[in-house]
């Protein structure tokens, strides 16, 4: 039961607050606590379970016995912390929306683009459901955008009864993995079946990887599934005129980087004349600055960039390594930005966002988001959880806002949500 206890208190200890979040150890809190983080109903239930189990083989004896008990009974005491801050998530969000985009927001959308009215967390809308929605929304696979072939395809999603003339508006996907791994299926998929059920075309792309691709191949590929996009989504019921770009991690590196960047000749070789421009961005848990190297999660991400990425050393290619930083390229008619960020990041720390965001807000004459979640480790939009839900409604509030400031097609009744437990 000691042994039990204190295993359990020390993975719920890492989830409250990453032992480590910037040295050689964060990636493995990082692991360590991304379940309990998003389940902790689930990790309390297990814990109980595996508890009650040592206790009745007689572990709960003598003092070991007591200090065990207590040690889990700190852990349980843990998970409901966690659990009270992820659906706390919810008026974080508000808050931060208020922040950015005023108090009469909710006034200033649209009837027609309105959010449905948001429903409570159920147990049905916390059902891991990446194969499900696959099938139910994802309406073309693999469609080529560019010649490096697998790396250049993209899925499209969207409701089946959209109408092929909807002008639906558009939001693209850029998958993470730090440049070196990463496909178009599995990441961001609580937000694009969500925004699919509501009308919205998805469009999720691959793009060239690490170490076989070497920068700017990456962002290159970004922008030219943008150029496909705006050229060819008004075949699948979207609108080119309204395209959103999203992301996490790497992914939330090159959305901003394109958004920042629309029309940047040399990194649009080949087809410097489409056009690249984005309605809006909505970076996750994001790097936006290469060149801060000055601890050591920036001494980390140095060795990765100038090993596998740039393949050029900070030192001797600055220049470079300053076109490939997001906050390098802060303007003032930057779309408008949703930033959102986990306090308990231990992947990519939470500074980089800070930064990032005041300099958007110092410079950028559009409206700028940025939350930062209690508790929330990287990567936590992966999972399909009570924070996930909050962030997804969140994001659709903030997309309402720029789309009624821009304008847009209707949205079609046929495709009006009667679905509104989902996720």
């Amino acid at each position: 039961m000691l042994l039990f206890g204190a295993a359990s208190a020390f993975f719920t200890a890492n989830t409250l607050r990453p032992f480590d979040r910037n040295g050689p150890a964060a990636l493995p809190c990082f692991v360590a606590a991304l379940g309990p983080s998003e389940f902790p109903t689930h990790e309390l239930v297990i814990q109980s379970g595996l508890g009650l189990l040592a206790a009745r083989r007689g572990g709960a004896r003598g003092l070991r016995g007591a200090l065990g008990l207590g040690l889990t009974a700190a852990s349980f005491a843990g998970l409901w912390q966690l659990r009270r801050e992820a659906q706390r998530a919810g008026d974080v969000l508000e808050a931060a929306l208020v922040d950015g985009l005023g108090p009469d927001y909710h006034q200033r959308i649209a009837e027609p683009f309105a959010p449905t009215a948001d429903v409570p967390v159920t147990r049905r809308s916390l059902v891991p459901a990446g194969r499900r929605d696959r099938a139910r929304y994802r309406a073309a696979r693999n469609l080529a955008y560019g010649e490096h072939g697998v790396r250049n395809q993209l899925d499209v999603w969207r409701r089946a009864d959209l109408p092929s003339d909807a002008r639906a508006p558009v939001i693209l996907q850029v998958h993470g993995g730090a440049w070196i791994v990463g496909r178009k299926e599995g990441q961001g998929e609580p937000l694009l079946s969500h925004l699919a059920e509501r009308g919205w075309v998805g469009v999720t792309i691959n793009y060239r990887l690490s170490p076989r691709a070497t920068w700017p191949d990456h962002i290159v590929d970004v922008k030219r599934a943008i150029a496909w996009t705006r050229a060819s989504i008004a075949e699948h019921g979207g609108d080119p005129d309204f395209i959103v770009v999203t992301g996490g991690s790497a992914g939330a590196h090159l959305a901003s980087l394109a958004a920042l960047t629309p029309g940047l000749a040399e990194l649009q070789p080949g087809f410097e004349d489409a056009d690249t421009s984005v309605a809006a961005a909505v970076p996750m848990y994001g790097l936006y600055d290469i060149t801060r190297t000055d601890d050591p999660f920036g001494r980390r991400l140095e060795s990765l960039v100038a090993g596998k990425v740039l393949k050029t050393r900070l030192a001797d290619d600055r220049p470079r390594w300053e076109q490939a930083s997001p906050i390098t390229h802060v303007h003032p008619g930057a779309p408008p930005f949703f930033v959102v960020h986990g306090v308990n990041d231990s992947v990519i720390p939470i500074e980089q966002a800070r930064s990032f965001v005041d300099r958007l807000r110092a410079v950028s004459e559009h409206p700028v988001v940025y939350a930062e979640l209690p508790r929330a480790q990287h990567a936590f939009d992966m999972a399909r959880s009570v924070r996930t839900h909050h962030t997804v409604r969140a994001i659709e509030r903030f997309l309402a806002v720029v789309r009624s400031r821009q304008g847009g097609a209707t949205p079609a009744e046929s495709v009006t949500s009667d679905r509104a437990e989902r996720v």
